[in-house]
C-alpha cells in the first residue's frame, strides 16, 4: 500500500485527484504502478486502477491477471471494478471508502455478485486515514485555489 500512496503523491504533483494503484503478482512481483490520469492523458477512463491493468497486461501480454493483488489508496468506482472482474484480479486491498462512487462495499458491492463469473476477495482501510486525509487536502486545496 505504501507504493499505492507513493503513486497518489505522484499525481496530486500532476494536479490529478490523488488516487495510486500497484498491482502486484501472487509472488509478490510489482507488475504495475499507476496514478490518475484522466486530466492529462484527455481519457475519462485513466482511473489509477484501469492504468495499473493495462500496463500489467501489455507487460505479461495476456488480458488475464488471475491470482494477482491490487493495491488502491481510494475505494475503486464501477468502471474500475468492472475492470477488475474482467482482468480475473483476485484481490483488492484499498485504502480509503469512497461514500459517493465506492464499489466495493461503500455505494454498492460490484466484487460479490452471484451472478458474475468471477468474485474478488477484497481488504479495505489499510491505512485508510493517510489515503483520506491525502484527498482532503488535495480538494481543500483546490477549492482554495478558485
Amino acid at each position: 500500500m505504501g507504493l499505492a500512496v507513493e503513486e497518489a503523491e505522484k499525481g496530486y504533483r500532476l494536479d490529478e485527484v490523488p488516487v495510486g494503484a500497484v498491482l502486484v503478482a501472487a509472488d509478490g512481483l510489482v507488475l504495475s504502478r499507476a496514478h490518475n490520469m484522466p486530466i492529462s492523458s484527455n481519457d475519462s477512463t485513466a482511473h489509477a486502477e484501469v492504468v495499473a491493468i493495462r500496463k500489467a497486461c501489455a507487460s505479461l501480454g495476456n488480458y488475464r491477471l488471475s491470482g494477482t493483488v491490487l493495491y488502491v489508496t481510494l475505494e475503486p468506482c464501477a468502471m474500475c471494478v468492472g475492470a477488475m472482474l474482467h482482468a480475473r484480479v483476485g484481490r483488492l486491498v484499498f485504502g480509503a471508502r469512497d461514500p459517493r462512487s465506492g464499489a466495493a462495499g461503500s455505494v454498492l458491492d460490484l466484487t460479490n455478485v452471484a451472478r458474475f463469473n468471477h468474485r474478488i476477495e477484497v481488504t479495505g482501510g489499510v491505512l485508510a486515514e493517510k489515503c483520506a486525509e491525502m484527498l482532503r487536502t488535495f480538494f481543500k486545496d483546490r477549492r482554495s485555489a478558485k
